[in-house]
Order: structure tokens, then sequence, then C-alpha cells
């Protein structure tokens, strides 16, 4: 079959941003270990910081303090600040899209597919890290964890549903490598997609429809999605 004939079932095809699309993993985790030190706390591991993600920076700063038995409302509201202003200065210095991602956005943008963004990460790091990676142009809409009012999170269909709709509408389907991803996708009613080489390991768990080991096959897997 030649792949460059074939038809994309799909209008849309949305991304979720970390553990997805881009590897932030380090500098996540430079950050949180920044905000940890400025509360004399121990820093976490790449490994343990990549399990915090998934709901947003709050929640992100939530799971490392209770890690270290450390959390109070008053760490919180000492501690997020922080990593807030740390990682706005350096939300994109070790982040970069995983191999093949932006290959595989080129190809279906040149087949007239529809791209669109929806993540937990607020746009105050989303649109800079899309900028500052040379993405942003490349994509029709990006939802972020702040952009509804009042700002709703994955799993809660409602970001999927806003990114569909400000993206034109019609057939889509949305790829993520967390549960809330998932569910998210699930309840919209929207097709999934659980990628291997996130932060979260356990792809075959989710549920998803299909799941993707490499970038390079996702024009192949849409094309043939209904075969």
């Amino acid at each position: 079959m030649d792949i460059s004939m074939t038809h994309i079932p799909f209008d849309i095809v949305g991304f979720d941003l970390d553990g997805t699309l881009v590897d932030s993993a380090r500098d996540l985790a430079a950050a949180v270990n920044h905000a940890l030190s400025s509360a004399n706390l121990p820093p976490h591991s790449l490994a343990d910081v990549k399990r915090f993600v998934g709901k947003g920076t709050r929640v992100l700063i939530e799971r490392a303090l209770r890690a270290d038995n450390a959390y109070s409302d008053e760490a919180m509201k000492a501690v997020l600040p922080v990593f807030n202003d740390y990682y706005e200065r350096n939300v994109c210095v070790h982040t970069a899209p995983y191999p093949g991602a932006v290959a595989a956005l080129d190809e279906l943008k040149a087949r007239g597919v529809r791209l669109a963004i929806c993540t937990n990460k607020a746009e105050r790091f989303t649109l800079p890290l899309l900028e500052q990676l040379g993405l942003r142009e490349r994509f029709d809409v990006v939802i972020s964890g702040d952009t509804l009012v009042p700002a709703v999170l994955k799993p809660d269909p409602a970001p999927l549903h806003a990114m569909v709709e400000r993206a034109g509408g019609g057939p889509a389907v949305f790829l993520g490598d967390t549960s809330n991803d998932i569910e998210a996708a699930r309840a919209a009613g929207i097709p999934s997609i659980a990628v291997r080489f996130g932060f979260i390991d356990e792809a075959d768990s989710l549920g998803a429809d299909a799941t993707l080991a490499h970038f390079d096959d996702l024009v192949t897997l849409l094309a043939d999605w209904w075969h």
C-alpha cells in the first residue's frame, strides 16, 4: 500500500503535550527539585517526577510534597510559586519533541488534517514552550489547563469537546500517555491512542483503542484505522 495516497479518516488529530508529543521530563524535574530545595526538601528522581505529572502544576507539586510527607497548605503556598517562576524561565532547556513527531505532524498537515493540543499544562507554560520548539504554527487549536473558564482538566471531557469544537468539528482522534487522556477521550466519545514512549509505561492497561510505539507509525495507524 502506498501510504502517501491513503486517506486519513479523521478531520482532527489531537495530542496531549507532556509525555505524548514532547519529552519534558528533565525540565519538569529540574523545576520540581529547585522548588523543593527552597523548602529544604530532598530532590526526586526523574522517574518519580514522571509519575507525578498528569493533572497540572498544582497536583504535580502536591504529589511531590506528599511523597516527602511534607504536604500542607503552607508548604504548597511556599513551594508552588517557586516552581512556577523557575519553570516559566526554564520551560524549554532540555524539552524536545519525541522522535518522528514533527515529521508526523507535517505529514498530517499536508493531508489537510487539523491538528490540536489538549493539555492540563497551564497556558503560561504551554504557549511559550510550543513557540520555542517551533511547533505553535502547526496547530489549529491549543487547549491548555486554564483555557476554559472556569478551568477544567482532563479526565473531564470538556477540554476535548472544546478542542473539537474550536478546531471546526468532525471526526477526531486523541493521543495521550495517561489515564487522564484516555478516560477524557472515552467520555467525549473520541477514539484514543495510548503512546508507549511517554511518562506512563503501561499503555496496554489504559484501555485505549490503539497503541503507538513510535511516531513514524502514526500516519499508517490512522490510515488503516477502519481496516
